[in-house]
């Protein structure tokens, strides 16, 4: 189902307050979204297009939905694409980036969230599973960073955020190959950072606590599986007992936080991973 469109006026009003503009900022900016067709990375798209960025959507989906969702964003009066590159093949994810570039002129931020999840112990994890996810959740970030990084030097300005993990920083049982996966995402956004600190690009990372999204709905269910107990026992003794605020991170929050990161007062802000976690891995 296609979730309803965000209002970020609010953010708009905030950067007004403070004396930086968002709206004059990323308008006219280019901005591709992986795993953007539901979820966090639709909301992350939704509130780049409404300060003005031209975004390029990507993930599974009906593809009614995906066309509704891409129509919302035009509505906002920046152009939206939809590329269907498959994040398991390294030379479709980065020809997406070569194919932004081309319809669109450029590709300026880049924000990689495509990510998929298998709740297992280790002796019993699939090592398809293990492959997919790995693939997925870090070697697909790699290929967008390794295409869109000369564009960015070219112009003298990007912005690449990495959307991590509580487990990035922490780990859980049962999900070995996620908290890899995310960890290595800490390190590769670090090493990143650096690379092209003096090229006028940031690398940041943004590891969310537990988001109600569909992904975390399966997680639910896996996870009352494995640990043998029922789903409400996973919101309250699993998920949320993590969190200290006892509340779900939300979709609003993160578009929140990937738009400050574009802003010019994060411009020295770069190689950081920010825990939107409710209090969880300050524990």
């Amino acid at each position: 189902m296609n979730q309803p469109m965000m209002d970020c006026r609010f953010l708009l009003r905030l950067f007004e307050q403070t004396g930086s503009s968002m709206n004059a900022n990323l308008k006219g900016k280019v901005a591709i979204v992986t795993g953007s067709t539901s979820g966090i990375g639709l909301g992350i798209a939704q509130g780049l297009a409404q300060v003005g960025a031209h975004v390029v959507l990507n993930g599974l989906g009906d593809a009614n939905e995906i066309e509704s969702s891409r129509k919302a964003l035009e509505a906002y009066g920046v152009k939206a694409l939809y590329n269907n590159a498959d994040m398991t093949d390294g030379a479709q994810t980065e020809q997406m980036v070569h194919d932004t570039v081309k319809a669109l002129g450029s590709v300026d931020i880049l924000v990689n969230n495509a990510g998929i999840q298998n709740v297992s112990p280790v002796e019993d994890f699939p090592p398809e599973k293990w492959d997919r996810i790995i693939a997925i959740n870090l070697s697909s970030s790699f290929h967008t960073v390794k295409a869109a990084v000369p564009y960015m030097k070219k112009a003298g300005w990007g912005r690449i955020i990495n959307l991590a993990s509580a487990h990035g920083l922490v780990a859980s049982p049962f999900k070995s190959a996620y908290v890899a996966a995310k960890h290595g995402i800490v390190g590769f956004t670090k090493s990143v950072a650096l690379e092209v600190a003096q090229n006028g690009i940031t690398c940041n990372a943004i590891c969310p606590g537990y988001v109600r999204t569909a992904l975390v709905e399966n997680q639910i269910k896996d996870t009352a599986k494995a640990r043998g107990i029922t789903e409400d026992e996973v919101v309250k003794n699993v998920m949320l007992a993590a969190q200290w605020t006892k509340k779900f991170v939300t979709v609003e929050q993160l578009a929140g936080v990937a738009l400050f990161l574009c802003s010019p007062a994060a411009e020295n802000i770069t190689g950081t991973s920010l825990a939107v976690d409710g209090g969880w891995t300050a524990a």
